[in-house]
């Protein structure tokens, strides 16, 4: 294996991403087209002009991250790029690949992101829930942090993203706490992301209820490629284990980092990711500093020519 494709998730939105590449590829605007059709509203203009609040709320991001990963996929295999051997998503990414991969109908996946989006903002109003990225700690550290911090509240350490780098979720109040412990404790930097939800908290317990009940009416297809779940970092084909996984990583952390060595041990020697921004591509060269790998995003034209290359050669 020598080709993977990694998927982002929330937090890698902003207000003008896809710009550059629906300038040259008529593939962005037809596929925020469909999504469109299924939302009922227009959701390439907010990408294009925001405003930032409104891309910002869970229920309106959900489905823009999906729409410009599938954008950006379309793009890539119009161009003759190869499918890749594995495959992972960070949360909400996974959807993303699961329509890469053939699991997921396109249309289905922005009706479910959407109703994903929704039960989470019902579990916990806007403004009562919040995260943010821990940078500079132990992951231990980061957790006694939050134990320190949660006086009977919930927060909880829920993206475990690269070495000294975790996201923590829970009530608005304690993860400010956290973060004045996760100071204390010597980290260098503790910022509160634009996420309006408690991902992967304890408390999305009631949504991951209710998006359970959703999926077991949606078709799930067994996928053309390995797909890596960083709610337990194992491999998962048949639909009722995908289904389950889903499930899973609303309400239980996700281990990014583990999921990406688990890719470069099974052999992947390129990791493009595939979608807005780079966050992806920056975590994973710090999991893995390894210059014989190449890691790669796929934001502009310009780095669709590279990374063809470098998947090609790979």
């Amino acid at each position: 294996m020598s080709l993977a494709f990694v998927f982002p998730g929330q937090g890698s939105q902003s207000v003008g991403m896809m710009r550059a590449l629906a300038e040259r590829f008529p593939q962005v605007e037809s596929t925020f087209g469909q999504a469109a059709e299924v939302l009922g509203y227009d959701l390439w203009a907010l990408c294009r002009d925001g405003p930032a609040e409104s891309l910002n709320a869970t229920e309106c991001t959900q489905p823009a991250m999906l729409s410009a990963a599938v954008a950006t996929w379309r793009i890539w295999r119009d161009l003759g790029g190869p499918v890749p051997h594995a495959m992972a998503g960070h949360s909400l990414g996974e959807f993303s690949a699961l329509v890469a991969a053939g699991s997921l109908d396109f249309r289905d996946a922005v009706a479910l992101v959407r109703f994903r989006a929704q039960a989470m903002q019902s579990a916990v109003p806007p403004g009562a829930g919040a995260m943010a990225a821990i940078l500079g700690l132990e992951d231990s550290d980061v957790e006694a942090a939050c134990a320190e911090a949660a006086q009977g509240d919930v927060v909880e350490a829920v993206n475990f993203n690269a070495p000294s780098q975790v996201v923590i979720a829970g009530r608005a109040a304690a993860v400010a706490r956290a973060i004045a412990a996760a100071n204390t404790l010597g980290a260098k930097r503790a910022v509160m992301l634009p996420i309006s939800v408690p991902a992967h908290s304890s408390l999305m317990l009631p949504a991951a209820a209710s998006l359970g009940e959703r999926l077991a009416a949606i078709k799930v297809a067994a996928p053309t490629a390995v797909a890596v779940y960083g709610v337990d970092v194992q491999v998962h084909s048949q639909p009722a284990a995908i289904r389950a996984a889903l499930v899973k990583q609303l309400h239980t952390p996700v281990y990014w980092a583990a999921t990406v060595r688990t890719m470069i041990n099974a052999g992947a020697n390129v990791i493009i990711e595939c979608g807005p921004g780079k966050v992806l591509t920056s975590l994973n060269r710090r999991i893995d500093k390894n210059r014989d790998l190449k890691m790669l995003a796929l934001e502009d034209p310009n780095s669709f020519e590279e990374a063809l290359t470098a998947a090609r050669a790979g």
